[in-house]
């Protein structure tokens, strides 16, 4: 399974109504710590962020990631909303 495989997966515990994840790895060549690549950016909407700050919901994401946050993610961005402000101005 693809490293890109395994952070999905491991996800799907927040139960994502959206989902987009895209490996940046290769414009982070040269960089020291990105020598094994693993730098991602995340977009996930789920209803499990609803009432959540920001914090938070970095932390739900986190905790789905666990051990792939030591080894094999090296830099992760991450935009987790609720549902309710997807159409919100």
């Amino acid at each position: 399974m693809s490293r890109l495989e395994l952070v999905r997966a491991r996800l799907q515990v927040l139960d994502p109504l959206q989902f987009q994840l895209i490996d940046d790895s290769a414009a982070h060549t040269g960089h020291l710590g990105a020598r094994d690549g693993g730098h991602f950016r995340l977009s996930i909407v789920s209803a499990a962020f609803s009432g959540k700050n920001t914090v938070t919901r970095h932390r739900m994401v986190y905790s789905a990631l666990q051990d792939l946050m030591q080894d094999g993610i090296h830099a992760l961005t991450i935009v987790a909303l609720a549902p309710e402000e997807l159409n919100s101005p």
